[in-house]
């Protein structure tokens, strides 16, 4: 199979709309080719381009930056001579004077399928500077490696934050050529917009998004590999918990939570007996880490470790939303007074919780929090939303 980026430049004719036009590119460390050359590099090297920019977005085009709200610099990039702008650094938008510096953006950024996942919001923040001035964006797509699947509950309106965009749920199942073309239409933008399709993508295939033929690169520093991609539209909300997600060690992310002061065999019995429909998909394991850095510093933490990966997964029947809103709940049940909910600035919002932030709305967290609330009643609520996003995304999947 090829990605967009692979069509791209092995197509002259693809290629030839570029021809004396200035070209940018928005990429990280996973924007590689299928011989793993930075796609910067092997465009730079393309004949008939023109590279003119770069952008980098959250963690940088280096994708060195470890945490969230570590903001990156612009620079000059020494090899190619073209300036390389953060669009994670003093603006999240690209700016008007970025945007004179190309005629045609080309967006190659691997995603996880997850609206949390900030490379979807600067899709949508290029695609709104490039409305109504002529300029062009080309997605060369890339693979959603959570696959098709869809859940959460849909963000509210008021809820829009860089961690989300818009009305989708957390996990939208689309790829960023397709998510592009939703917001198009639901923001109402005017855009030369282009597609460059992949080619032999089997969403339903082997790997179940990830196609074996492709090795695995971070996107950002966290994003190890497809296991920790499958758990994260769950373990991300862990960022607005007080428990650890497991940054510090070896594979975080993919943790159900860490915590030196709750145990997680209890809390595993109590998920078994709340509702036990919820852990299918994936084994659970108990386990314990000590973090080097981040939250629990220095101290050992009783954890439950996703697995969902090998004989142990089933793409189907695997929902690490209500896994990770299962987790909560059962904490909140053993340990009442729990301080659960970590209140801090998250991706710039000041003035609500972080929990809130990453769910768009305060359903999940007011159902964590209601003692009589039951599995049925966020299961309710979030299956209505997941069933109007399948339609509503029906008309934009570009590979059946």
């Amino acid at each position: 199979m090829k990605f967009g980026i692979d069509r791209l430049l092995a197509d002259p004719a693809l290629r030839q709309p570029l021809a004396g036009r200035r070209v940018a590119l928005v990429a990280h460390p996973a924007s590689v080719t299928e011989g793993l050359i930075h796609s910067l590099d092997a465009l730079a090297d393309c004949p008939g381009i023109t590279l003119s920019a770069a952008f980098g977005p959250q963690h940088g085009l280096k994708g060195d930056k470890q945490d969230n709200m570590v903001e990156t610099a612009n620079e000059l990039d020494p090899q190619h001579g073209i300036p390389i702008f953060s669009l994670y650094g003093e603006v999240r938008r690209p700016t008007p004077a970025m945007m004179d510096t190309a005629d045609v953006f080309l967006f190659d950024l691997q995603d996880l399928g997850c609206r949390i996942y900030t490379f979807v919001t600067t899709l949508l923040y290029l695609l709104e500077a490039a409305s109504g001035t002529g300029k062009a964006v080309w997605v060369l797509d890339r693979p959603n490696p959570a696959g098709r699947p869809v859940e959460g509950t849909l963000l509210l309106p008021g809820y829009e934050s860089f961690v989300g965009a818009g009305p989708m749920p957390m996990r939208h199942g689309l790829t960023l050529g397709e998510m592009g073309h939703w917001f198009i239409g639901h923001f109402g933008l005017d855009v030369d917009y282009r597609v460059i399709a992949m080619e032999g993508w089997l969403p339903d295939g082997p790997g179940h998004g990830w196609p074996d033929s492709r090795i695995w690169i971070n996107p950002s520093p966290n994003a190890a590999n497809c296991n920790m991609a499958r758990a994260y539209a769950g373990t991300v909300m862990l960022e607005g918990a007080t428990l650890s997600e497991g940054r510090g060690t070896t594979r975080p992310l993919e943790v159900l939570f860490g915590a030196p002061d709750v145990d997680a065999r209890a809390v595993l019995a109590e998920m078994e007996r709340l509702a036990p429909a919820w852990l299918a998909g994936c084994a659970i394991r108990e386990c314990w880490f000590e973090p080097t850095f981040h939250k629990h510093a220095k101290a050992l933490c009783s954890a439950l470790m996703i697995h969902a990966e090998g004989r142990f997964y089933d793409h189907a029947a695997f929902r690490p939303w209500r896994l990770q809103a299962l987790a909560f709940k059962a904490i909140r049940r053993l340990w009442p007074e729990y301080p659960l909910w970590r209140d801090f600035p998250y991706e710039y919002v000041f003035d609500r919780l972080a929990i809130d932030v990453i769910n768009g709305g305060p359903a999940l967290r007011e159902w964590v929090d209601d003692a009589g609330s039951a599995p049925g009643d966020l299961d309710a609520l979030a299956s209505a939303d997941e069933a109007a996003w399948r339609d509503e995304r029906a008309g934009l999947l570009l590979y059946p």
